[in-house]
């Protein structure tokens, strides 16, 4: 069995090697047969060089480089369509990933799953906009893409050949991959392992780049915030209604009354911004629909470097 190893690249230049030596130290302690494909998510520091000398100096490993910076989960499509693996495993460039626990993953999907996370029970997050992003998009993929709660997901994931060549499949650009797998198969599990401190650096995902995850699980695999749309119009649409059937009633009743400038001054803000935001939600969709009649690529390969040399 041929295990294809794929691990998108940003900021990394410090701790690629003590990843791909841990990969390394593990598979050759087994049977398997592996490879190791680096993606370099055009990173501003020295990721490419290091990239470049590990595939010089190891025939495993396959470098490509990307032209622009499209994030992770297009960088780990430029990946998975070079790998050649009966079992593809995806994990982090930081070294937060236990790579002794691929073992577990692959023997679980020896066992008949099609998909096999690492949940991370114990996770090395301190800062509090992590772990409240890591709460937002775990409660995301739960609604949006139906994963079952029991379920927990991470970066780290093993998948068979015919998942991978699936996921391939969708050509349009803003992947997903967590969308994409969770439409393809229901035979997945998970395995609890704890996650390690990062090696060195911090996260790439800034608030900006997370809030951009965030909107693209909401927009790119299901329509459920649309529907959400139509069930607050009707519940605005109903308060409406019935507080114009109270101001009526209370007029007739008190006649002297008058009509409160700050009440209605409320409500129409309310419903301005309620508006403004459907119809947000609703350019979005239009946006990313018009994006992909122009057929936005996924990423832009620059190089692809194998034995230290350009392929």
């Amino acid at each position: 069995m041929l295990i294809s190893f794929v691990i998108p690249c940003y900021k990394s230049e410090k701790n690629l090697n003590s990843v791909v030596s841990e990969i390394f130290n593990v598979m050759e302690s087994t049977n398997y047969q592996y490879e190791i494909i680096l993606v370099d998510d055009c990173s501003p520091d020295e990721t490419a060089k290091e990239i470049k000398v590990l595939s010089q100096n190891h025939p495993a490993i396959t470098g490509i480089l990307l032209a622009k910076n499209m994030g992770q989960h297009a960088a780990l499509m430029a990946g998975l369509g070079r790998t050649q693996g009966d079992l593809v495993i995806c994990a982090d460039d930081d070294g937060q990933t236990p790579i002794i626990n691929a073992i577990d993953l692959i023997d679980k999907i020896k066992k008949g799953y099609d998909v096999v996370y690492a949940d991370y029970h114990e996770r090395s997050e301190r800062s509090i906009g992590r772990r409240v992003g890591t709460i937002v998009n775990r409660y995301m993929a739960n609604w949006l893409i139906g994963k079952p709660k029991e379920i927990g997901t991470s970066s780290f994931v093993a998948m068979k050949r015919y998942v991978v060549d699936e996921i391939l499949k969708y050509k349009n650009p803003y992947p997903y991959i967590a969308g994409l797998i969770f439409r393809t198969t229901n035979n997945i599990t998970s395995v609890k392992v704890a996650q390690r401190q990062r090696l060195s650096g911090q996260s790439g995902y800034s608030f900006k780049k997370l809030l951009a995850l965030w909107i693209n699980g909401f927009t790119a695999f299901s329509i459920k915030p649309l529907r959400v749309s139509i069930i607050l119009g009707m519940i605005v649409a109903c308060m409406g209604f019935m507080i114009g059937v109270y101001t009526v009633i209370h007029k007739l009743v008190n006649p002297n009354i008058v009509i409160g400038y700050s009440s209605l001054m409320a409500a129409m803000l309310f419903l301005g911004g309620m508006i403004m935001l459907l119809l947000g939600m609703i350019g979005e969709y239009i946006g990313r629909i018009y994006i992909s009649i122009n057929e936005s690529p996924q990423y832009v390969i620059k190089e692809i470097i194998k034995d230290g040399r350009h392929t």
